[in-house]
């Protein structure tokens, strides 16, 4: 059984930092892309960034590019996200995420697993 566990979500002033994890489980983590997607107050879930399975290959969001670090441990099975200079609309619930089949350029690639979450809370 998949599971993603989040932590690290905290409330923060404008131009802090914080770290998030994903814990996982229940799959070969080294062969999924894993992800970061977010959900702020009243708006659609959007996708933050992005790694490959052995970490060399990252992928941001244009609203979070240059201050957000995507990473992963693979011998530890946890997804990072490091997220620097954070502005009051990263305001949100993080959530990890993993995909079907592990080859995310297959035309029936999708989502298929998330975590619970974890509130980040960013203040002016």
């Amino acid at each position: 059984q998949v599971q993603l566990v989040e932590s690290g979500g905290d409330s923060v002033e404008a131009g802090g930092s914080l770290r998030l994890s994903c814990a996982a489980s229940g799959f070969i983590f080294n062969k999924y892309w894993m992800y970061w997607v977010r959900r702020a107050p009243g708006k659609e879930f959007e996708g933050v960034s992005a790694v490959s399975t052995n970490g060399e290959n990252v992928l941001y969001n244009d609203f979070v590019k240059g201050r957000f670090n995507i990473s992963r441990d693979n011998a530890k099975d946890t997804l990072y996200l490091q997220m620097d200079r954070l502005q009051t609309n990263d305001t949100g619930i993080y959530y990890c995420s993993k995909g079907t089949p592990p080859d995310p350029s297959r035309s029936d690639y999708a989502f298929d697993s998330w975590g619970q979450g974890t509130q980040v809370t960013v203040s002016s």
